[in-house]
């Protein structure tokens, strides 16, 4: 069975061998577990489903699954491999995951796999998380933004991986979101009942998760599922100008500004206020700090003028 290599935050141990990898093992022919082989590096051309195309730091990810870019076996071993991959490549600052089909991000995983699994014997309780919870756990703790542009539906699994990455977009009049895991007599179980109460709190999350309804753009970002829904046409532009504004900013403060922000969801308050404070004067410590804020005062920092734009100053001190 293989074993997926992920970040060294996430767990480790003999249990990266998930029950999920051994069926999605089982359902692959000789050929695609070689070419597929967790353990082996996979050039960005040897992806089948994955369209990878890496400019200025940051990594353009785009999924074409045909026809409704299902999370089949092959589309999750793919986004798992690339994913454990990039977490360890410095030459990447920001992910971007995005879709090939207007209409779909990811609908949902694939419920005919999901028929084969055993169910002979009771339950059991793990002693560690799996496959697909290690995968959605490296992009949401890999040291680099991870972005997720979500131009048409997402649901189910894709969802679940999307509620793990930075930040999520949507398209008003096209990005609908859906956990249609409880109609069918299961529920969301690749990490979907811990991040969604976590973003849009525990009631509207009881309502997408039990209720199985659809929930569009507006509604899922008042509710904090999306940043934003922007008109359709813009969704693509914004997403890729926030990537490079991102990419050129100091990538150590990136990776352990984005550290700090994940302890709140892990720590107690006070021992969150004390790993910030230890993050932030291993920053003072890069070579990049005090270029970058000697380049802010040079450039209009702390004058008047320069402080009623703000935004626009930090994006001129990426470029500096």
């Amino acid at each position: 069975m293989d074993i997926i290599k992920v970040h060294p935050n996430v767990c480790s141990g003999k249990y990266r061998t998930n029950v999920l990898l051994g069926h999605f093992e089982a359902a692959q022919t000789k050929r695609n577990r070689e070419n597929l082989r967790m353990t082996n590096h996979l050039a960005d051309e040897d992806f089948d489903l994955l369209h990878i195309d890496r400019t200025d730091g940051v990594a353009f990810v785009t999924i074409d699954a045909p026809p409704i870019n299902v999370m089949t076996p092959a589309l999750f071993r793919e986004l798992a491999k690339f994913g454990a991959q990039v977490a360890e490549d410095e030459s990447v600052r920001v992910v971007v995951l995005r879709s090939d089909d207007p209409d779909f991000f990811i609908a949902h995983f694939d419920v005919s796999a999901i028929l084969g699994f055993p169910t002979e014997g009771p339950a059991e309780r793990p002693e560690q998380i799996g496959g697909f919870h290690l995968m959605c756990e490296t992009y949401r703790t890999m040291p680099k933004a991870t972005i997720v542009e979500i131009g048409g539906r997402v649901g189910g699994g894709g969802s679940e991986l999307s509620m793990s990455c930075d930040m999520r977009f949507g398209a008003m009049g096209k990005t609908i979101v859906n956990q249609m895991e409880v109609p069918l007599g299961i529920l969301p179980g690749g990490t979907g009942t811990q991040r969604l109460p976590r973003l849009v709190g525990r009631g509207r999350a009881m309502e997408i998760v039990l209720g199985g309804v659809d929930i569009d753009a507006e509604t899922a970002e008042a509710w904090g599922y999306l940043n934003r829904a922007l008109p359709p046409e813009d969704l693509r532009a914004f997403v890729t100008d926030l990537a490079f504004r991102i990419s050129a900013f100091p990538p150590q403060a990136v990776a352990l500004a984005k550290e700090a922000v994940n302890n709140a969801d892990t720590l107690p308050l006070r021992e969150g206020l004390l790993e910030e404070q230890y993050l932030f004067q291993q920053l003072l410590r890069t070579p990049d700090a005090a270029p970058a804020m000697q380049s802010f005062l040079d450039i209009g920092g702390q004058t008047r003028e320069g402080e009623t734009r703000m935004g626009q100053l930090a994006g001129e001190i990426g470029r500096s």
